[in-house]
């Protein structure tokens, strides 16, 4: 097919394409580049030397220095009739992160290469790497893992691929040691615990399980038949969950994170009454501890003790 002339939007276009190609070449003559692109040879020559006069723009919207246009080598060009770009403005720069930056980045990969399916493909992987070799300095070691489940995640995520069933056993409050097989389907993460949601083929229904209470996980033989079951939300309301009341000022009620989703908040003045569902009454010995007696557990008591317990447990520890 004959070149045809070539209007000022095609050449425009052309021009864009242009860049990579040549920066991709190296080295093209002007007729292989013309026969390329499908121009005359007097055009791609043309495009060419236009490109010296296309750059970054400097202050004011200038260009002020040499090195903020698109050069190409020109003794090459005149003798040879062969094109190389010596200055491709920017083009191949590669974007600097600061150490500070880069452990931000890695720390989120770190915590979703955690997550079952998401960190088994080895794109993460690649992109951790990315990320520290493309700081500006060595980021700091950032490690994002919890060492009482650090297991469980592993083996779930390695049921979740193999599409096979997970046994445990399982530690409920006030309850014994119940020994679980569960089609694993989610990990989440809220209010920094873990959960694990799954097929229970004791309870034959979705149920979801606290990371902290499980232990001796194994993989089982059991192809998992539910793996990619419908969830329910992680803390959907259900009829055997526990109201509880708090009691806190106002400015602490949107640090009740998850919980102040699906509470019911009451009183006027300096402090809120605060009223919600929880399938564990002793999970918020957590949230009570971490807010450091900003919040007030009035009822239940089992709930109330909890707490207790679980903040004279931490202080024993600095003794």
């Amino acid at each position: 097919m004959s070149a045809q002339p070539l209007v000022a939007t095609d050449r425009a276009s052309l021009i864009l394409q242009l860049v990579p190609y040549l920066i991709s070449k190296g080295e093209v003559t002007v007729a292989d580049a013309a026969r390329d692109f499908d121009v005359e040879p007097d055009e791609m020559r043309a495009m060419v030397e236009k490109l010296t006069v296309i750059g970054l723009p400097g202050d004011g919207g200038f260009w002020q220095m040499a090195n903020d246009l698109f050069d190409i080598d020109w003794d090459l060009l005149d003798e040879q009739d062969t094109i190389s770009i010596t200055n491709a403005v920017a083009l191949e720069r590669t974007p600097r992160l600061t150490a500070r930056e880069a452990a931000a980045l890695l720390a989120g990969l770190q915590l979703a290469a955690s997550l079952p399916g998401v960190g088994d493909s080895g794109v993460v992987q690649k992109l951790l790497a990315k990320l520290a070799s493309g700081a500006s300095s060595a980021p700091a070691e950032v490690i994002v893992a919890t060492s009482g489940v650090d297991d469980v995640r592993t083996t779930v995520a390695e049921a979740v691929q193999r599409g096979v069933a997970v046994s445990f056993e399982y530690r409920a409050p006030d309850a014994p040691v119940t020994t679980r097989t569960v089609d694993p389907v989610k990990v989440h993460i809220a209010d920094g615990q873990w959960y694990l949601q799954g097929w229970c083929h004791l309870r034959q229904a979705v149920r979801t399980f606290h990371l902290d209470r499980v232990s001796d996980v194994v993989l089982s033989d059991i192809a998992s038949t539910h793996g990619a079951d419908a969830l329910p939300g992680l803390f959907e309301p259900t009829e055997t969950d526990v109201v509880v009341e708090l009691r806190c000022r106002k400015d602490v009620v949107p640090l009740l994170g998850e919980f102040a989703a699906r509470a019911v908040v009451h009183g006027k003045g300096e402090y809120r009454t605060v009223k919600l569902r929880v399938g564990d009454e002793r999970s918020l010995k957590r949230l009570a501890a971490r807010l450091g007696g900003d919040v007030e557990i009035v009822t239940p008591q089992p709930a109330r003790e909890a707490a207790r317990v679980w903040a004279e447990a931490g202080l024993a520890l600095y003794s």
